[in-house]
């Protein structure tokens, strides 16, 4: 049986999440009343900087379960955020390992956090993977965007790579929505069609987080 990641964990990473994030940056938090109070909920955020996962954790209103790639599970790294609640996922092939654990989460009702470009880019959400809709087809959760801004790097930045300290960086939650068409099926079309749908909401909020923002 495949251990279900530690929800008291994850609630140790979102403490020490919100005292680094807040510590360091400035985030401002928008739309957080949209996320559900209680029951699985998928977190589908963009992805331009190594700090979009930690500050999502640490702003969130819940503990959440990130798929974290395997490559940053490095020396110290492992035991901790593997300690905090959070998933590795080879994504050389199919990890079924890290799948059951993710869907384990959601079955207990608790909160996956997704990156559903893959990996670091733009954070524009043009190019989704299926997982994101796998899980939301699979276990019927709500699909909740949020969009970070103002991440990646500027000039005048102390360490490179990160932003500024100080700087002012958007969290913005969108309406939660139903990636599947509601008929529960889970056949190669409907998860397609689900990632098509995935896209469309998720590139809406994101233009929508902007234009709010003013980023």
């Amino acid at each position: 049986m495949t251990e279900v990641p530690s929800v008291r964990g994850a609630e140790v990473g979102r403490r020490i999440g919100v005292g680094l994030m807040y510590g360091l940056w400035r985030p401002r938090v928008l739309g957080a009343w949209r996320m559900p109070a209680s029951g699985p909920a998928i977190l589908a955020v963009n992805h331009s900087h190594n700090i979009d996962g930690p500050m999502v954790m640490g702003v969130a209103p819940r503990p959440t379960h990130f798929l974290i790639k395997k490559e940053a599970f490095v020396g110290p790294l492992d035991p901790f955020l593997t300690g905090i609640g959070q998933l590795k996922v080879d994504r050389e092939g199919t990890d079924r390992t890290a799948i059951t654990r993710a869907l384990g989460v959601l079955e207990a009702g608790g909160v996956l956090g997704i990156f559903p470009e893959g990996t670091r880019g733009e954070g524009d959400f043009a190019a989704l993977r299926a997982g994101l809709a796998y899980f939301a087809v699979r276990s019927g959760a709500p699909v909740v965007p949020v969009a970070v801004l103002g991440s990646s790097g500027r000039p005048g930045r102390l360490v490179k790579g990160l932003p500024a300290l100080r700087s002012r960086i958007d969290v913005v939650f969108g309406d939660p929505f139903d990636a599947g068409d509601g008929t529960g099926r889970r056949t190669r079309k409907a998860l397609d069609e689900a990632t098509e749908r995935i896209q469309k909401q998720l590139t809406a909020h994101l233009e929508n987080a902007r234009r709010l923002t003013g980023r």
